[in-house]
Parts: structure tokens; sequence; C-alpha cells
């Protein structure tokens, strides 16, 4: 049976030993930028609630029609469809000629 080429390949292997982490034994280097990480990025849900109470509010007051006017307007239909539906099939209902 034949090798693959992966093996035959001039891939690294495990014959030398390059270092520990960060010692691997080449040049110093030079001109190492640092770079630290924004406080909005450690906490950022950092006053989150406390400013909801007042800007989150405002919002949802302002978005609200959009919600409340069709959920109000699905609950009166279903309301008044399963008051019929109750007529319709009573006694009361059927002798009024409301039975389809």
């Amino acid at each position: 049976m034949r090798a693959t080429q992966a093996v035959r390949s001039a891939q690294p292997g495990g014959h030398g030993y390059m270092g520990w982490w960060g010692n691997f034994g080449g040049p110093k280097q030079r001109w190492v930028i640092q770079y630290g990480i924004s406080p909005y990025r450690v906490k950022p849900m950092k006053g989150a609630f406390k400013h909801w109470a007042t800007n989150g509010f405002k919002r949802t007051a302002l978005q609200a029609p959009y919600f409340v006017v069709p959920f109000a307007a699905a609950y009166a239909i279903i309301q008044w469809a399963d008051h019929d539906n109750h007529i319709r099939n009573s006694k009361q209902g059927i002798l009024e000629g409301k039975h389809p």
C-alpha cells in the first residue's frame, strides 16, 4: 500500500524543541503595541436597567400603538366570535333562527 501525498509532504514534524510559549528563540521584538479593552466591552450591561426606567418607558410608549391596537382588535374579534358562537348554538339562538 502506498503512503498518501500528505504523509510524504514536507510537513513540520516533532523533531526539534522550539521552546515554551512566548519563548521560541527568535529575535527580540521591537515596536510592540499594546491595546486595552474598553470598559463598555468589559461591562456591556452596566447601567442598562437604571437607564431603562426613563428612556425605555418612553420608547415603549412610542411603540405602543403599533402593538396594542392590533392585539386589542384581535381580542375584541375573538370575544365577539366566541359570544356569537354561544348564542348561535344555544336553544335561544336556534329559536331565533340564528343557527345555520
